[in-house]
């Protein structure tokens, strides 16, 4: 019982010598970032100065095999003069929102890439407080948002920017039925048909162009919903509003549904069979089965007798 009050005696004292860094509305930053190689162990100090990352407000957009930029700069309030030895770090957020995928760190004009990203990736600093992110051979699963890392010592600040790629969303029923295929079999038909399974965002953008199909299918975070435009009795009621019906998050080995898939570019034609599709009918004609269609979206339906139809 009597070490609290020892303890508490002796902070005091402390206190009272002087021996202490006072607290100041500033920043403290490590030497080993800032030094100038002398090998002296210190911490610079600077009274008032605030580190500001910005990137772009509006997302980026690209597509399948092209080059990228993904824009950002740094700044210092007040400025600090010179340039300064900063680490940078460029990582991608994962659309279930677990841990952040790394993708690059560097300091000054040595740089590390990581993953997918190695030989594709690096820093572009034409100006002075540039850390913009060069993306070479986008690859569809490159679409998502990145965050612009920038470390000063102690002092570190970030923004995020959006890149999305330009495509086209497409439901996917596999032969043998609807509501056949667990996560993974949806992530691996997409990448048969050249594709991946599409996340939010694209198929909020498909919707608000046009898509409208009753068939809830997997997106890439693992949920399961589907695009309605026309609200009818078969597809969650006619008094729900048009927008993205939802079942949220589901068992990614045990639930079953179709897909919803995503190409930055498709070669040949879609097509459904004779017969005709009305998307009021509110479910996939027999006769669509495991094929890309999207009818009633984005103008025309071509027809062909059978499935085959692309060049």
């Amino acid at each position: 019982m009597l070490l609290l009050p020892l303890l508490l005696k002796a902070t005091l004292l402390r206190l009272a010598s002087g021996s202490y860094r006072p607290f100041y509305n500033g920043f403290y930053y490590n030497h080993i970032m800032n030094d100038n190689d002398n090998g002296q162990d210190k911490v610079d100090y600077f009274n008032g100065a605030k580190l500001v990352v910005e990137t772009s407000k509006d997302p980026v957009y690209s597509y399948n095999g092209a080059n990228v930029t993904l824009p950002c700069h740094y700044r210092y309030e007040p400025d600090m003069g010179p340039k300064r030895k900063i680490r940078i770090k460029w990582s991608k957020l994962r659309d279930d929102y677990t841990k952040e995928q790394d993708v690059m760190v560097a300091i000054g004009k040595t740089y590390v890439a990581f993953g997918d990203f190695k030989g594709r990736a690096h820093i572009r600093q034409a100006s002075r407080h540039e850390a913009s992110l060069v993306i070479s051979d986008v690859r569809l699963k490159d679409d998502g948002k990145y965050r612009c890392e920038v470390i000063d010592g102690l002092e570190d600040e970030s923004d995020v920017v959006d890149l999305r790629l330009q495509g086209i969303v497409f439901p996917y029923q596999p032969p043998r039925g609807q509501y056949r295929l667990n996560f993974h079999e949806a992530e691996q038909v997409c990448r048969d048909q050249g594709a991946i399974l599409a996340n939010f965002n694209q198929l909020f953008q498909a919707w608000s162009e046009g898509l409208d199909w009753c068939n809830a299918g997997w997106l890439a975070d693992g949920t399961v919903q589907y695009p309605i435009r026309l609200p009818r009795k078969p597809c969650g009621g006619v008094h729900l509003a048009p927008g993205i019906r939802s079942y949220g998050p589901r068992h990614r080995h045990l639930h079953r549904f179709d897909a919803f898939c995503f190409s930055s570019a498709l070669k040949g034609e879609f097509w459904a069979r004779d017969g005709g599709w009305d998307p009021g009918e509110g479910a996939v004609h027999p006769s669509l089965l495991g094929h890309r269609t999207w009818p009633g979206w984005g103008g025309s339906r071509q027809r062909c007798p059978r499935w085959g139809c692309s060049g």
